[in-house]
Order: C-alpha cells, then structure tokens, then sequence
C-alpha cells in the first residue's frame, strides 16, 4: 500500500479536509462544506466503510452561518469503529499532544515521540506518528489511509477571517487527507460521493470560495452512526457480496471454467 505524500496531510492534494472545511474531492475540485457546529456529518459511506466527522464551531452575532472546523473524526469499517479527536484547549501549545484515540470503544494511548507506533489485534488497525506531537498516520490495509494533523485557530487566522474566536478556546481541529482502497462506484458522503465515476461537482467554477449544500443529506446523530439520508455502510452486505463472488468463483472452478 503506498502512503501518502511526505506522511502529512497535504491540504491541497486529493482527499483533503482542512481549514474551515475546505475539501478536495476525488475530482480535483475544491469546495467547502460548512454543515453545522456541534454536529456529524458523513464524509464517506460505501458498503464497507463509513467516516464521520464531528464538526465544532461558532457563529458571530452578526453572521448567518456557523464557521466550523472538524474536531473529530469516526472510522467503521466491517465490525470495527476507530476515532481520532483533537482534544479542546484553552491556549495552544506545541509542547503538549493534542489527540485522542479510540479502537472499538476502548481508549489508545500512542505514546510520544517520532516513529512510535500502534497496533490492534490481528493489526486491522495501525497509528503511526511521523512526529512526536499532534500528526498520526492511520492506516487501515486495503481500506483508507488516513494522514491527520490538528491545529489551533491562531490569532493571525482570527484577524484575517475575523472569527470572533473567544479567549477560553483555540479552536484545535484536524487537518486530514484520506488515501481510499477500493471503493466502490456508488460511494456516498460530503466527499466519497466525488469518487463516483460519473459524478459532477454542484460547485461553481470560478467562485472564490464554492460552498456545496447537502447537511439534510449527510447528517448524523454522532461518530459512530451511519443513520444519514444517504448513508450506504452495510458490512453485512458486503460480506454477502464477497461470499457470493467466492461461491461464483468455485461454480465456476467446478464447472471446468477456470484451468
């Protein structure tokens, strides 16, 4: 399985979900998916696999819409869920991780420091840090690979964009960039569905910042939940779809068709 460029996300290749949140779809285009603050939106749902993202956020007095950040993300993938979550701080500091994990429920301590690893039983799962705080490589073999950072909202952001951003919260959020494996062509979510071979982008070319609507679609009741209008994740009709190729490969075998 190749990784990702440099092991880091890289906020403007494919697959990437940063800043407020910009997305790069499997197309190319950019566009950005507000949703809401304080809740999950799907970002990926296929038969096999299922990302969610929790959003945080505020919204000025005078403004219409939340400005939001993902704080969290949830993974499913067959009987299995996996998270990652930046972990809310006062005053950002680099010295300090500021990720959470989880494995099936169970809370992963990552211990700090360059190149240290993790990894589940039957190693279905596997963190990897590239530096000794606050980036991980999540790798899942032949589903996703996922690069994360998490970041704050600095006071240099705040001025440029004027967020508002109060003084007891800086805002830490993940940057990400997802590596998928065999999806499949009826991939659904705020970013799956740009892997959709004959899928067209609803954004507006041209448009400095070409926001794409869809939160009645792709909203979720947490991170772990694939209860969205749109959602696909089904591991048992999957299984059912590999155990029926299986057993067409052996009809076939049996019947003198494959030599």
């Amino acid at each position: 399985m190749s990784a990702i460029i440099d092991r880091i996300p890289n906020c403007n290749g494919l697959g990437a979900a940063c800043y407020d949140p910009r997305l790069i779809g499997g197309d190319g285009i950019v566009f950005y998916f507000h949703g809401r603050s304080n809740e999950h939106f799907s970002l990926v749902s296929d038969s096999n696999l299922q990302i969610n993202a929790r959003f945080i956020g505020l919204r000025p007095a005078d403004r219409r819409r939340d400005y939001t950040w993902i704080q969290g993300i949830g993974v499913l993938f067959g009987s299995h869920n996996f998270s990652v979550e930046a972990t809310k701080s006062t005053v950002w500091d680099d010295n300090m991780d500021h990720l959470k994990f989880s494995n099936d429920g169970k809370e992963i301590i990552l211990p700090e420091g360059s190149l240290s690893e993790w990894n589940s039983q039957e190693n279905y799962v596997k963190l990897e840090r590239m530096w000794s705080k606050n980036n991980v490589v999540i790798s899942i073999p032949d589903v996703v690979e996922i690069a994360v950072n998490v970041v704050p909202i600095t006071r240099e952001d705040d001025r440029i964009h004027n967020y508002q951003i109060p003084s007891d919260d800086c805002f830490a959020h993940l940057e990400v960039q997802f590596r998928f494996f065999g999806l499949s062509p009826k991939v659904e979510g705020v970013l799956g569905r740009t892997y959709q071979p004959d899928f067209e982008s609803p954004a507006k070319l041209g448009v400095a910042m070409p926001v794409v609507e869809g939160e009645d679609k792709y909203r979720t009741t947490s991170l772990f939940s694939t209860d969205c209008k749109y959602c696909t994740f089904s591991p048992v009709r999957a299984a059912d779809q590999r155990q029926s190729s299986v057993d067409s490969s052996i009809r076939l075998w049996n019947a003198g068709l494959f030599k």
